[in-house]
């Protein structure tokens, strides 16, 4: 009989939740690395160029990796020779370790959970509860795997009830499109195939808690119908040219990951999750010799990658720019951003929204300004503001009129693709949309020289901050013609690795 106490559960997940916020699984990386090089697209370059090094500048600061530190998932499988020397529940033991680990003061993370989610909507201020799968298995040790998922890819999530005749394969071919870009591609997808709709979508939830290994299994071969399920995806999904950042490029997953379970004859469920850029899990076992021992990675074993903005770059003060300024921009193009700029995202548009509906005024003045969607970490240290990389820009789609034509924006800053009605009014009002890296939030926060709250400071990190910013990149995702650089960019690229393979 193992006997695992209480503190050696607290602390491991509490560690855990810490490592896994500043160092992507080596795998992950390694598999990032590769698909850098081989990456022909300049724009998806760029950005898996901006991801990578970001990965190492968070594993040497111990800073989070992305902004949105996720909500924890944890997969406890408990041997059945297992006593607890505790007073606490699995549950609590699990909700105690992130409450810990989400308010450390020397690297907090950004506290992302709201209680009572069809009602007020209220963050609970410690990233708990967590989401916690307890299975009872044989043996005397308790095998953990925890991960931190970001929303941007969690709400990407697809489930279909197909029939038993019908390909799974090509209903992924076609619904991977329909995700958009704010999973942030390049990253794995978790395929949960049989059992019943909860038991698809837990499989593939774990299915991504494996190592990237698709290029062992191609050089192997296939041997089941998963693996040749597996493969076949793979080259489906990455044929469909969407590539890193929904930029269009040759990589869009660096893996599929597939778990099945038998099901009812007159059944087939699939789902879909998606994993992103900001892939963070670690798997490990407690024997009842004391909390688990995380061995930190090599920073050598981080490419040595380097991104360079080169000459065809457009350096803008924002603070001097007018609407013809930017009307000679193009989808495409580079830009590097400084000066003032203003924040905000879902909360704080809500927010705006009612006020006006009430006659009230704007909090402050928009007018020939810019947005960046995001919600950063607290800053620690000398830091002005900690990582604070854009989150998806479609959620603010439905305000994008009211800030566009009554607000007097002059642009928006996010990630990913924008609907076809913003894109609308984007070209009406003769504003930009501009693309920042998801997953480089590290990289991004460098930029920010400095940053105060300008309004509805109870909101946290959805507060509306300004922050003034020096030579920050980003691309111009959507000119003020209306040209989308999300729909050109995978339709071309699309046909060049048809090309390509043939």
């Amino acid at each position: 009989m193992t006997i695992i106490k209480k503190a050696d559960f607290i602390d491991s997940i509490e560690d855990a939740l810490q490592y896994i916020s500043y160092y992507h699984p080596l795998d992950f990386v390694k598999a990032m690395e590769k698909a850098y090089h081989a990456e022909k697209s300049q724009a998806a370059k760029d950005a898996i160029a901006q991801i990578l090094i970001n990965s190492r500048m968070a594993a040497e600061g111990h800073r989070p990796i992305c902004q949105d530190t996720g909500i924890v998932t944890c997969f406890v499988k408990i041997g059945m020779n297992v006593q607890w020397d505790s007073d606490m529940t699995v549950q609590q033991m699990v909700d105690e370790g992130t409450k810990r680990a989400y308010n450390s003061a020397v690297n907090p993370l950004r506290q992302s959970v709201v209680a009572d989610p069809a009602g007020a909507r209220k963050n609970t201020k410690t990233n708990a509860p967590a989401v916690v799968h307890v299975e009872m298995v044989a043996g005397d040790k308790v095998d953990i795997m925890i991960a931190a998922k970001g929303g941007g890819s969690e709400n990407k999530t697809k489930m279909v009830m197909l029939n038993p005749s019908d390909d799974i394969a090509a209903w992924v071919e076609k619904t991977v499109p329909l995700m958009g870009a704010g999973w942030c591609p390049p990253g794995m997808l978790g395929i949960g195939i049989g059992g019943t709709a909860e038991k698809a979508a837990l499989m593939a939830k774990e299915a991504l808690m494996e190592p990237v290994d698709i290029h062992e299994l191609q050089t192997k071969g296939a041997e089941t119908a998963e693996e040749k399920l597996r493969l076949d995806i793979f080259d489906r999904v990455n044929k469909l040219g969407i590539g890193a950042q929904g930029l269009g490029g040759v990589t869009t997953v660096v893996d599929v990951k597939i778990k099945t379970a038998p099901t009812h004859a007159a059944s087939k469920p699939v789902c879909i999750i998606p994993n992103c850029a900001a892939t963070r899990h670690v798997h490990f076992t407690l024997d009842g010799n004391g909390p688990a021992t995380l061995t930190p990675p090599k920073l050598a074993d981080w490419p040595e990658v380097t991104w360079e903005v080169g000459n065809n770059v457009r350096r803008v003060n924002v603070n001097e720019l007018k609407k013809e300024d930017v009307a000679a921009w193009k989808a495409g193009e580079t830009v590097l951003l400084s000066g003032k700029i203003l924040t905000g995202r879902d909360a704080a548009h809500k927010r705006i929204q009612d006020m006006l509906a009430k006659g009230e005024s704007f909090p402050v003045d928009f007018q020939n300004r810019f947005i960046y969607y995001v919600g950063p970490v607290d800053a620690v240290g000398d830091e002005v503001v900690g990582p604070a990389g854009p989150t998806t820009s479609t959620r603010m789609d439905k305000f994008s009129d009211m800030m566009l034509e009554q607000a007097g924006l002059m642009g928006m800053i996010g990630k990913a693709e924008r609907g076809p009605a913003t894109v609308a009014s984007i070209k009406k009002n003769k504003a930009v949309y501009l693309m920042a890296v998801g997953g480089a939030a590290y990289l991004v926060a460098k930029a920010i020289k400095a940053a105060r709250t300008v309004a509805f400071a109870d909101l946290g990190m959805e507060a509306i901050y300004e922050f003034d910013v020096e030579d920050m990149p980003v691309t111009v995702a959507v000119d003020s013609e209306g040209n989308n650089v999300h729909e050109t960019g995978p339709e071309i690229w699309k046909i060049k690795i048809a090309e390509m393979k043939a």
